[in-house]
């Protein structure tokens, strides 16, 4: 009877797998480093980074703006009916991660946008009006400055952990079926976006800081990896079959050459060196980074529809 209830789990959950190709992956991706970047521009607005530099706090979430409607776009070209969308926003269902993430994106985009206006720099001032009133009016209240790094932190945490809870609460897919998951994906977020801002920034201060942030996070998540593979090879026999597609399967290949080698490995050890002047600060790690992060999403992904109970 169990067997026939899984089997019939699965025939109902494939119709929705099958159709997934690269939107999924891809906005998994967006979804983690929109979440990196609103902690890390949350945490310079705390610091009052915003009185000194332009860049974390006017141009990271501009950036956040731009990338999470990628995302969302990514998204919505997955769907199969795609004029009825909108009845997500007409209910909420608390045990629904769906529900929860679809929420959560709504109110990132006014919180990010109130992160726009902390900060407007003298060649973009007087181009809206409105704008510099609300800057203005925002800039007079020190407290409220601060609520928005707070809120743009903490709506990056629940988007970060949302992309991996997404995947987790598919009970058909044992590969998916870890509560390492969610962590696993939010590190990988924070060290994609600590990569971003170590490529793209011009000031020498956050190029260093988020150098170092980057290799933290990059430490961390082999640490958090080894959990989720340590979780799966304990738990019952299709768990142990599901992580094996990755380690030994069709999938191992990507997974320890693009996923852990070139993705966090290497470029872990080429910013070390950087980061204590053995040699110069390079594009190349921060690229091999937001690659690895991007081909773990698709690693999962694929490897979890593949693997199974049955």
């Amino acid at each position: 009877m169990q067997e026939l209830t899984i089997t019939r789990h699965n025939e109902m959950i494939d119709p929705l797998l099958h159709i997934w190709s690269w939107q999924i992956p891809v906005y998994l991706f967006i979804g983690g480093l929109v979440a990196g970047i609103m902690i890390i521009s949350g945490y310079f607005v705390l610091q009052g980074q915003y009185k000194r530099n332009v860049f974390s706090c006017f141009y990271l979430p501009h950036i956040s703006l731009l990338l999470l409607t990628g995302g969302m776009t990514s998204l919505f070209l997955d769907l199969e009916h795609k004029l009825y969308v909108w009845r997500l926003y007409t209910t909420f269902h608390w045990t629904s991660p769906m529900s929860w993430g679809s929420w959560i994106l709504v109110i990132i985009y006014p919180v990010l946008w109130l992160n726009t206006l902390i900060r407007i720099p003298e060649r973009y001032q007087n181009k809206v009006p409105v704008f510099d009133r609300l800057s203005a009016l925002i800039n007079k209240h020190p407290v409220l400055i601060k609520n928005i790094g707070i809120l743009n932190m903490l709506l990056g945490v629940l988007l970060g952990m949302y992309t991996g809870v997404l995947l987790s609460a598919f009970g058909a897919r044992p590969l998916w079926n870890s509560a390492m998951l969610w962590m696993l994906f939010l590190v990988s977020g924070l060290s994609a976006a600590a990569a971003l801002v170590h490529l793209i920034t011009t000031d020498q201060y956050e190029r260093e800081l988020l150098a170092k942030a980057d290799n933290a996070f990059l430490t961390l998540e082999l640490f958090v990896f080894g959990g989720f593979i340590t979780g799966l090879l304990t738990s019952t026999r299709v768990h142990i079959d599901a992580v094996k597609l990755i380690l030994v399967g069709p999938y191992a290949a990507v997974f320890w050459v693009l996923v852990i080698g070139t993705g966090i490995l290497l470029p872990l050890s080429i910013q070390l060196l950087a980061v204590n002047h053995k040699v110069k600060h390079t594009p190349v790690a921060p690229l091999l980074v937001l690659a690895g992060g991007l081909m773990l999403r698709f690693v999962i992904v694929y490897a979890g529809q593949y693997s199974h109970w049955s």
